[in-house]
């Protein structure tokens, strides 16, 4: 079985928390007490091996430094904010996201998808325990797999966190709860914000639990003198019963906002 990379990042940074007393900007400000904040104005995706997936990312500002809207060039999100500064809207293609609704709906159920094991020393997960669904055919039911995810980092700030914090997300990570329990009546409330790593991710491998490789990540990052990336390349490596069975090769070149 292949587990691409995009699901299990997304995985890491949204659904995988611990509870703590420090806000967002506090846990990252205390293990990167020397960060430069930072702006990204573009991504730039390069596929090696599927050039129709290039594609790149532009992220506007108004005079405040908020996010305004975020396109890929097919298609825009437009952000909307109140007089304090909180964001309240992100209108897509055909629809719109309320962001009350999602306090109003909050906590969302997250046992199914999976659970931080250890931490390091930053508190950024380290062993992730991570469900997927495969559909039985003998049996004619679906069963969960469980698998790990074991993350590795660079000595470097999370480069997307100021301009996630111009984009109001995080607040909303401070605010919006997950049930992390498997027991209905004895809800685990665990805040959202703390799956998001203060450091650069560099690596992760997923295995079973038999400890066969099933996919490994590798990134590599030129940074400047503000420890930002301004290049990057990730390698994706399948493997399929102990033997490589596909490789994709991702470039990525960062631009940031002129202060």
């Amino acid at each position: 079985m292949k587990i691409k990379f995009l699901s299990i990042l997304s995985l890491a940074v949204i659904l995988f928390t611990a509870c703590t007393s420090d806000s967002t900007s506090e846990e990252f400000d205390d293990n990167n007490p020397d960060a430069v904040a930072r702006l990204i104005t573009e991504i730039a995706i390069v596929s090696a091996q599927n050039p129709i997936d290039n594609t790149t990312i532009s992220v506007s500002y108004d005079a405040n430094n908020r996010v305004t809207s975020i396109t890929d060039g097919v298609e825009t999100n437009t952000l909307v904010y109140n007089n304090d500064d909180s964001l309240t809207n992100v209108a897509g293609p055909g629809e719109t996201l309320n962001v009350q609704d999602l306090y109003d709906d909050s906590p969302f159920e997250a046992f199914e998808y999976g659970e931080v094991i250890d931490y390091d020393s930053n508190n950024n997960p380290l062993n992730i325990r991570i469900y997927d669904y495969e559909y039985n055919f003998n049996t004619g039911m679906e069963e969960t797999i469980e698998y790990r995810a074991l993350i590795t980092y660079d000595d470097k700030p999370n480069p997307y966190f100021y301009t996630l914090q111009a984009a109001g997300a995080i607040e909303i990570m401070d605010n919006v709860e997950l049930n992390f329990s498997s027991e209905m009546n004895a809800p685990e409330l665990i805040q959202a914000r703390l799956l998001f790593p203060s450091r650069n991710v560099s690596g992760v491998t997923i295995t079973n639990l038999a400890g066969q490789v099933l996919t490994e990540v590798v990134a590599n990052y030129v940074y400047n003198s503000d420890n930002y990336p301004t290049s990057g390349t990730i390698t994706e490596t399948s493997y399929e019963n102990g033997m490589v069975d596909e490789t994709n090769v991702v470039s990525m070149t960062y631009a940031y906002l002129v202060n």
